[in-house]
């Protein structure tokens, strides 16, 4: 599915705003601050039914009493998101839904300037990238990331009661077990995928032989639904005290090794970009392997952070998918093609 066209209205600082797109890459060239993100922002909302940095609130421009936002696809489709101030909508062929149906999800490769931090950072931080990039391998993983966290909620609320009991715990100790197992599993089983080919694709970018690999840290190792809920139990009255759930995949975390060593304070800053492209080289061709769609590459401002043989690199293992790019100059890879790609100047 290619993208021919998106028009948003009263989106982010945008009133009104319309962009075509070209099959291959479209530059979005402005000023920082001017909006380009809010384009990518609203791509990745009509894609995979929200966005990856804010909620609706956030996004509605000041003082207007909606946003809408719209897709045109190659083959006619339509895709529309409106938000009224209190609630979302999408309309998809003329059908209208609170959430953006399963069917009609398109998967997507986002690449921030902050992805190119992700080796440091904090657990919470390195779960909120890694859970983005799964739900783009699995339909079901974002679903079951949703309920565990609206029963981990629940749960936690329930302990800041002064008259818990255990007992009152047991159908959020089912949930959690339930959901966080399966999210084990999910994590467990792409964790592995991207090993399978992170030292390959690492090294045709570095061209060196150094060790990379993702280490998936968690509580739940080698757990089941049993085991999970027993934990539960076990901890219960340590969680009464504390008033939060301490055991858990919540407090899962992820992290890179390099040669043996964790890559944050061992890799320099070249190296750790090396690793981040060829997460995100491995997950287009995961993607790709198990729903058969190329992603369309969302890639915001991030040619300036990177040197030439990585751009490069960039650009010849995503020339086979639609990619939409920001950037505040024009990008050197692309000065051949200039005419070929429309420049589209932000409002």
């Amino acid at each position: 599915m290619i993208i021919k066209s998106i028009n948003l209205t009263n989106f982010r600082n945008h009133e009104t705003y319309h962009l075509e797109c070209n099959k291959d890459t479209t530059l979005i060239l402005g000023e920082n601050g001017c909006g380009k993100t809010s384009v990518l922002e609203a791509i990745y909302i009509l894609t995979r039914g929200k966005s990856f940095r804010a909620t609706d609130p956030d996004i509605l421009k000041r003082g207007a009493e909606f946003y809408r936002i719209e897709i045109i696809y190659d083959n006619g489709e339509k895709t529309v998101a409106t938000y009224d101030g209190d609630k979302k909508t999408f309309l998809v062929v003329d059908k209208k839904a609170r959430r953006l149906p399963k069917k009609n999800r398109y998967p997507i490769i986002l690449f921030l300037p902050s992805d190119l931090n992700i080796v440091s950072g904090s657990p919470s931080r390195h779960r909120d990238y890694f859970d983005r990039i799964f739900s783009g391998f699995n339909e079901d993983y974002n679903e079951t990331l949703s309920r565990y966290e609206k029963a981990l909620k629940q749960r936690n609320e329930l302990l800041k009661n002064e008259n818990i009991s255990p007992t009152s715990l047991f159908s959020w100790n089912l949930l959690l077990a339930k959901y966080g197992t399966k999210l084990y599993n999910f994590r467990k089983k792409f964790t592995e995928e991207i090993n399978e080919e992170l030292n390959n694709v690492y090294h045709s970018i570095a061209e060196n032989n150094d060790e990379v690999k993702l280490l998936y840290k968690t509580e739940a190792e080698n757990t089941n639904e049993n085991l999970y809920l027993k934990t539960l139990e076990e901890k219960a009255d340590r969680d009464m005290r504390m008033e939060h759930t301490t055991f858990g995949v919540h407090k899962d975390d992820f992290v890179f090794v390099f040669n043996g060593c964790e890559a944050d304070g061992s890799a320099s800053r070249g190296e750790t970009r090396s690793i981040i492209l060829a997460l995100k080289f491995i997950e287009a061709a995961i993607i790709y392997k198990k729903t058969n769609q190329k992603p369309v590459v969302l890639l915001d401002d991030v040619f300036s952070e990177l040197d030439e043989s990585r751009r490069r690199s960039l650009v010849k293992n995503f020339k086979d998918h639609q990619v939409i790019i920001t950037s505040v100059e024009s990008v050197p890879e692309y000065q051949e093609k200039s005419k070929r790609y429309r420049r589209q100047k932000t409002v």
